[in-house]
């Protein structure tokens, strides 16, 4: 019997009695047997030992990286530690709790030792700290993964479960290996038809993960880990379904669970922050022929959304409203860019060295607007840099929300007025629109202040008004 691989992202972790019931202990075709299972940290703690993901808040990497004050990183290194071993105290008591608590206060301080030597090394003129970053980060992140997962193998065991702890993290490993090497070599000797195997999310490697994928580098493990080993279907653990929007917008009752869509509507929905999975760590999980299937961590009955590279909804219809509301719109006025695609390719190159992320870009004659997400610092060091690029360059900065209608065919007669008309009538104003030839997603820019009131209005037109329950199907059983 093949078998499936399924990871769980950290928010869902952080129930683990719910994890243990709905996922760990429920059969899946009369076994327990026949599954891996990727886990992310608990929810929060990442954010703790890099920075956080939305606010940028400072967390252990940070506090090292620019050494601002010496020896904070240290203290909040310590606080993470007992964060670790409060979650320990929550799971586990007597012998159980005392091995729990060696292995993540092992792991913590062998990384405090590492970096504190490497604070003093890097004080000598011929090792500069920046060049060891990179590897620094990795190492902090992977504490956060091999203590959940090694916490849900001790949790598997003491419910009387065979389960099998794979930690990818190369702790002491004496080389790195590429990824598929990596993941060939530690599964090649594992009989998962008789254990439940943890692995972490995070996975050491020569390709470095987190370079290319920053914080999304357990959707690429996951990924390889499910073409590598051949799985029957690769499953996502998520805290909510994925829907016709967002319940806690639009309500519980009017968003519909979707049961089936494809490989380009997910990137679509990537690329608005909301991640089914990374378009990159889902090339290879396509590539191999390989089902998704997004699972609600709390209701395990349901079937989920199948995510088919082959599927088309038979019926053209939008299918999903979704958007965000952190959305930095760069306009460039510039007079000297007729003709010329200087600007777009240098400003583009920009983005890319500051790590923004490019969600949409329009232009005209004169000028180019670029709609970004990401850091506000690097925002505004962005805009510095256009500024001193381009003397004659007039450049505006704007918040803005976008709001997008979403579907794997959406050459629909009239859509647009009847986008329009929507937004009118909720007294929702334009600020731009995107539509391309393919048909696939059209955007909608509107006042950040509108974000909310924008999702309503779409899904309550071009949704709830054309019931589709009969066209969002549900998905097929595995």
């Amino acid at each position: 019997m093949s078998h499936t691989v399924e990871k769980i992202g950290g928010t869902s972790m952080s129930r683990y009695q719910d994890v243990l019931q709905n996922i760990w202990l429920k059969e899946s075709n009369n076994t327990l047997f026949n599954r891996i299972f990727v886990v992310s940290a608990y929810g929060g703690v990442t954010d703790r030992l890099l920075e956080h993901k939305k606010t940028g808040e400072a967390g252990v990497y940070s506090c090292f990286a620019e050494a601002e004050e010496p020896y904070a990183w240290q203290e909040m290194l310590s606080e993470v530690e007992e964060q670790l071993v409060d979650i320990n105290t929550e799971m586990f008591s007597g012998a159980t709790l005392a091995q729990a608590n060696s292995f993540i206060r092992t792991r913590v301080s062998e990384v405090k030792n590492c970096m504190t030597n490497l604070h003093a090394l890097c004080s000598y003129g011929h090792f500069q700290l920046q060049q060891h970053l990179a590897n620094v980060r990795e190492m902090l992140a992977s504490i956060g993964e091999a203590h959940s997962a090694y916490n849900s193998t001790l949790l598997l065991q003491t419910h009387g479960v065979n389960a099998r702890f794979v930690d990818l993290t190369g702790w002491k490993q004496a080389t790195e290996l590429p990824i598929d090497q990596l993941i060939t070599q530690t599964f090649s000797g594992i009989d998962c038809s008789k254990e439940i195997v943890i692995a972490t999310g995070y996975a050491n490697c020569q390709e470095k993960l987190m370079k290319t994928f920053d914080r999304g580098y357990s959707e690429m493990t996951f990924s390889k880990i499910a073409s590598i080993t051949g799985a029957r279907e690769a499953i996502i653990h998520k805290e909510f379904h994925l829907s016709s929007a967002d319940p806690r917008i639009v309500g519980p009752n009017n968003a519909v669970p979707i049961g089936t869509t494809n490989f380009d509507v997910a990137d679509q929905l990537s690329n608005l922050g909301m991640e089914a999975i990374h378009p990159k760590a889902a090339q290879g999980i396509r590539k191999s022929g390989i089902k998704i299937r997004v699972m609600n961590t709390f209701e395990p009955d349901h079937l989920g959304t199948i995510i088919d590279n082959d599927y088309c909804n038979p019926n053209p219809c939008v299918e999903i409203i979704a958007g965000r509301n952190d959305v930095f719109a760069i306009q460039v006025f510039d007079q000297e860019m007729l003709g010329s695609p200087e600007h777009d390719i240098a400003i583009s190159r920009l983005i890319k060295e500051l790590k923004l992320q490019m969600v949409n870009k329009e232009a005209d004659a004169n000028s180019i607007t670029f709609y970004l997400a990401g850091n506000r610092k690097m925002v505004n060091r962005l805009v510095r840099l256009i500024e001193e690029t381009y003397q004659y360059a007039e450049v505006e900065i704007q918040k803005v929300a976008m709001v997008s209608a979403i579907g794997s065919d959406l050459k629909i007669e009239g859509i647009l007025s009847r986008t329009i008309s929507a937004l009118s009538n909720a007294g929702i104003n334009v600020v731009a629109l995107h539509q391309t030839i393919r048909q696939v997603e059209m955007q909608c820019i509107v006042a950040q202040s509108d974000y909310e009131r924008a999702i309503k209005a779409l899904h309550h037109a071009l949704v709830e008004q054309e019931n589709h329950g009969d066209v969002i199907s549900e998905a097929i059983a595995a």
